[in-house]
């Protein structure tokens, strides 16, 4: 296939959207497809060396062209791409592809669902980011029902959406949104093993024997890293916090017992968490959350909130506990109990890296690939026609 992957984020920005992308990459590179990657230009400065990266000019040998950006008012490293539907219309229609897969889209995906309507390609769009549920976290409430309907205009317009949970599945559902697929994500069971426990780096961490609560993601509002400030002073136990993010100064602050690892990838990350007891994840807004299935794949059992996609990966009483939103003191109940009981730590911990064998990078890539043909199919028998996005369900 001539596959056209069009991003909202990018190298060197590492998140969720840009690490799923690396990987369905790679599968298109084994596969023998051809690929070009439309993403905001970007920079991110390593704040612990001060030296810039900037968006490569090919990955896995394909090539990225990246369209002008600007970054997001507080959130430097998020940028926002700049330019028109007609030029992104220009781009896609040089390349000519089968399918157009646009990850994550709100701005930049926005104007390459319109160009693709209107030279007659399919496109699949990934819903990733609950980006409407943001607008309180940062102040703007009112701005919720204008996401939500930016939204619903994308994914009308696509060809086939496809979401990471059940949840996120309902969610697009009742608003209304057609021709819906679920798709998972994959998680590297190799790198994410108990087996990378590291006992020296546990007694650097927390040299009188606590045990490690661990949190890893971005530090931003809509992450609610600050709700695990109930955990930060139990006794006996250490909090560790792993991520970058604009909102670390305050965090630090709130939490002035936790040990805050910074921006960590690869081994070392996946060697800090296996070294964890407990993985808690607090945010309410997650459509999926990989880190939580990377941590039930470093044998780690989890507390997380019990909305969005931690209500498909974490098995209540087997492989860690759910609480209901805002419901702090569940929370750390969760964790109180884990702590409380060696024994029913690692059988949750055993049956939580049982649970995530098998979900496979290249097993949920292939079934991407499957969507594409789907879309190329359903596109040739019902083309969503125009941009006002008349499609038929």
């Amino acid at each position: 296939m001539r596959v056209a992957v069009v991003a909202e984020s990018f190298l060197p920005h590492m998140n969720g959207v840009t690490h799923s992308l690396l990987k369905v990459l790679a599968h298109l590179r084994s596969r023998g497809d051809d690929v070009l990657v439309i993403a905001p230009s970007s920079s991110w400065r390593d704040t612990a060396s001060w030296a810039e990266s900037t968006a490569p000019a090919s990955v896995e040998g394909f090539p990225v062209l990246t369209l002008p950006s600007f970054p997001l008012t507080g959130y430097a490293n998020v940028r926002l791409a700049a330019g028109t539907v007609a030029r992104v219309r220009r781009i896609l229609a040089d390349f000519a592809p089968d399918v157009v897969h646009v990850a994550s889209p709100f701005v930049l995906g926005w104007r390459a669902v319109q160009a693709a309507v209107q030279l007659g390609l399919p496109t699949v769009s990934v819903y990733q980011t609950e980006i409407p549920a943001y607008a309180a976290r940062y102040g703007v409430p009112w701005a919720e029902n204008l996401l939500w309907q930016r939204v619903e205009n994308i994914h009308r317009g696509s060809t086939l959406t496809l979401a990471p949970s059940s949840f996120a599945l309902r969610q697009l559902d009742s608003r209304g949104i057609p021709r819906l697929r679920l798709w998972r994500r994959g998680v590297d069971t190799t790198r994410f093993t108990p087996n990378k426990r590291d006992d020296a780096w546990r007694r650097s961490i927390a040299p009188a024997g606590s045990e490690i609560i661990g949190y890893v993601g971005r530090l931003a509002a809509e992450k609610q890293v600050e709700d695990l400030a109930g955990l930060d002073a139990v006794p006996g136990t250490k909090l560790v916090v792993v991520g970058s993010g604009p909102a670390k100064e305050s965090l630090q602050q709130k939490l002035p017992g936790a040990y805050f690892a910074g921006f960590r990838s690869g081994d070392d990350l996946a060697r800090m968490m296996a070294s964890f007891d407990i993985f808690v994840h607090p945010g309410e807004s997650e459509t999926f959350c990989q880190t939580i299935q990377e941590a039930m794949a470093s044998g780690v059992p989890v507390v997380a909130v019990g909305r969005g996609g931690p209500l498909d990966l974490v098995d209540s009483s087997r492989t860690g506990w759910l609480y209901p939103p805002g419901e702090l003191s569940q929370l750390h109940a969760g964790v109180m109990d884990l702590l409380g009981d060696n024994t029913k730590r690692r059988a949750f911990g055993r049956a939580a890296c049982a649970a995530v064998q098998g979900r496979t990078w290249p097993v949920l890539c292939e079934q991407l690939v499957s969507y594409y043909a789907e879309a190329i199919e359903v596109h040739r028998r019902t083309p969503v026609l125009g941009t006002g996005f008349s499609a038929v369900r």
